[in-house]
């Protein structure tokens, strides 16, 4: 598995844990077991202010006049802005070792009409 970090970082804040200045800060994440197993979504609906980005993370499902937000993300636009190169440079790794993604947008697929499910 191909893992990229982006950090989020803060100008102007005291490190005071940091002996030498010109020491490289490692930041250790914590992962636990629930965070770990991961939250499916297919929907992210994405709102902003003049301060900050929210994006709410949504399961739809087939029939279903609902979709629950299973996460909520909230953040500044400057560290958005990094998600979005991070996203980017993800994306092209991806494409390069397994080959483009195309949206349904791009497909050229026909439409099946008239089909009904039932779960």
């Amino acid at each position: 598995m191909v893992r990229s970090i982006f950090i989020l970082t803060f100008e102007n804040i005291n490190m005071e844990n940091m002996e030498n200045k010109n020491e490289d800060a490692q930041l250790q994440l914590e992962l636990n077991e629930q965070v770990a197993q991961g939250t499916y979504a297919n929907l992210v609906v994405i709102t902003h202010s003049s301060s900050e980005f929210v994006l709410d993370f949504a399961q739809v499902l087939p029939g279903m006049p609902k979709a629950p937000v299973k996460s909520r993300i909230i953040m500044a636009p400057e560290h958005a802005k990094r998600l979005l190169y991070a996203l980017e440079e993800n994306l092209r790794k991806y494409e390069e070792m397994f080959g483009k993604i195309t949206t349904m947008d791009e497909q050229s697929i026909n439409p099946v009409l008239d089909i009904k499910g039932e779960a």
